[in-house]
């Protein structure tokens, strides 16, 4: 992992603020979602992209029953049926 060297507190509702500087960087826009997750005693933060639940592609996915699907697993599950 790389050191920015940026200090942020955490604020009593347990905020942070991402410098503009990385969200220009991460391509953060206002209302993105973020994905949190550990990394051993890490805590991560990587811009959210949504994964087909078929394959796992992330990215060109369709919302199917509040479900993200890919074209390409859209495509094969037509052919099934």
């Amino acid at each position: 992992m790389k050191s920015t060297g940026i200090v942020r507190r955490v604020d009593d509702l347990g905020r942070i603020v991402l410098p503009m500087e990385l969200r220009k960087i991460l391509d953060i826009e206002p209302k993105d979602s973020l994905e949190i997750f550990m990394e051993g005693d890490n805590v991560v933060l990587r811009k959210y992209e949504p994964q087909c639940i078929f394959c796992g592609q992330a990215g060109d996915t369709e919302s199917f029953k509040m479900k993200n699907v890919c074209k390409n697993c859209v495509k094969e599950i037509s052919q099934i049926v």
